[in-house]
């Protein structure tokens, strides 16, 4: 991406994880490491992006990709999940915003964030008008 700044690997911790699963004295549980929330599970089914790499826990196919979004001026929608080619679209469109990227395995449940990073073109603007959702609508 082209304004991609402030860039955070968590690689290091991941690889902390993932030694803590295979260490003989087994000082972590799979069921602490592989413990994803059902609704992050069913997000990253309809929503993630296919990983280009397997789950390192369980070798699956099934690894997605969610590409979460928070900032003060995307308002209301901050904590949304965007696919990566919106990603691009919104950096031309938002000053500045925060995407970080959690890894999620459908068939073991193996979950962690693999980076985050700020997005967007430095331009300072007001958060859009709140809009009336459905929850709004009928509570």
């Amino acid at each position: 991406m082209w304004s991609q700044r402030e860039v955070i690997d968590y690689a290091l911790q991941r690889r902390r994880t993932l030694e803590g699963l295979k260490r003989p004295g087994k000082r972590l549980a799979k069921l602490d490491a592989c413990d994803a929330d059902p609704m992050l599970l069913r997000a990253a089914k309809y929503h993630g992006e296919q990983a280009k790499v397997p789950c390192p826990v369980c070798e699956s196919t099934e690894m997605y990709n969610l590409s979460y979004t928070f900032g003060e001026q995307l308002g209301q929608f901050s904590g949304r999940i965007k696919p990566p080619a919106e990603l691009e679209e919104m950096a031309h469109s938002y000053g500045e915003f925060k995407v970080v990227v959690v890894e999620v395995c459908l068939r073991c449940s193996w979950n962690h964030m693999i980076v985050s990073y700020l997005l967007g073109d430095g331009v300072k603007r007001k958060p859009p008008r709140r809009q009336q959702t459905v929850e709004d609508i009928y509570g």
